[in-house]
């Protein structure tokens, strides 16, 4: 059975391993990359790996695969009350012909899922900034992190910051409230984090350097860049180092440090780039909560 498909808008930039699972069923990794190298999935009609990332309008053709196929899960969208867009308009840090800033408030997803929630693609989709055009999502950010957000106004500047993800071009800086004094203040984590596809452990490397602000012997206040982008990179180093977040019960595996209906103090609180030779750089002030928290522990930052 041979098959063609053309690529929607909302798979762009999308991996094609990842589309084929959304797609064409629950399939095992290992199955992709064998039909990919034996040309059984083809993108417009060439091998690819299974890193290539999709641009609209590709066609994928499949070739004598009997994958249990099923329909594309259609994704809810939600829809935003006035109050709620004009909410997250007074959160932009910078708004250009390009591409707004936003300091993005805990607890709100950045796009939409098989679930109706509130997340940050739909809401600027209604706002007037993005009138005569829509918003692209261009970099990750967990839905409990707040801080630096960046939203593309058009098709162009979305795969321009893709690429300069890509190439590492785009550098972050987080700020983090974890338990316990770290022993050095400054260093690398350079951890092997393991994630699962299915039932299948996938071990991927990870690295992060890091500086201590300031410190008690109950927290620390921290300060790291990411190298890699894994998924939960920083919460997954620090609690593999014994230094879980303050309100991260995914990673937090002493029962003792669980704090439940807690924010997660891990906060998005500056990003560097240059495009054109022009430098941009954007700071998010911390939430209250994690102002609060730095007062109570007793630790000192100067923002």
């Amino acid at each position: 059975m041979n098959k063609s498909y053309s690529v929607d808008d909302s798979y762009d930039g999308i991996r094609i391993d990842k589309w084929i699972r959304n797609n064409l069923g629950k399939v095992p990794q290992g199955l992709i990359e064998k039909s990919l190298r034996a040309g059984k999935i083809k993108l417009n009609k060439k091998k690819i790996k299974s890193s290539t990332k999709l641009n609209t309008n590709d066609i994928i053709n499949v070739y004598d695969i009997n994958f249990h196929e099923r329909p594309a899960v259609k994704k809810i969208k939600f829809n935003p009350s006035s109050e709620i867009i004009k909410e997250n308009e007074d959160l932009i840090i910078d708004n250009n012909e390009n591409f707004i800033v936003v300091n993005k408030e805990a607890g709100i997803s950045v796009q939409g899922g098989t679930k109706s929630k509130k997340n940050l693609i739909d809401i600027f989709s209604k706002s007037k900034l993005f009138e005569n055009n829509k918003p692209y999502s261009v970099h990750r950010l967990d839905k409990d992190t707040s801080g630096v957000f960046i939203i593309a106004k058009n098709r162009d500047t979305a795969k321009l910051f893709t690429t300069l993800f890509r190439l590492r071009k785009i550098h972050k800086t987080y700020l983090a409230i974890c338990y316990g004094e770290l022993e050095k203040n400054k260093g690398i984590f350079n951890q092997d984090l393991l994630r699962f596809e299915g039932k299948k452990k996938i071990l991927e490397k990870s690295k992060t350097t890091y500086q201590v602000i300031d410190k008690n012997s109950n927290c620390t206040l921290l300060e790291m860049n990411p190298i890699t982008g894994r998924k939960h990179q920083l919460r997954k180093q620090l609690s593999l180092i014994g230094h879980p977040i303050y309100g991260d019960d995914k990673y937090t595996y002493d029962k003792n440090l669980k704090t439940k209906k807690k924010q997660l103090m891990l906060h998005s609180y500056k990003i560097m780039f240059i495009i054109n030779n022009k430098k941009y750089t954007f700071k998010a002030l911390l939430p209250d909560y994690f102002k609060k928290l730095i007062k109570t522990k007793r630790l000192n930052f100067l923002n």
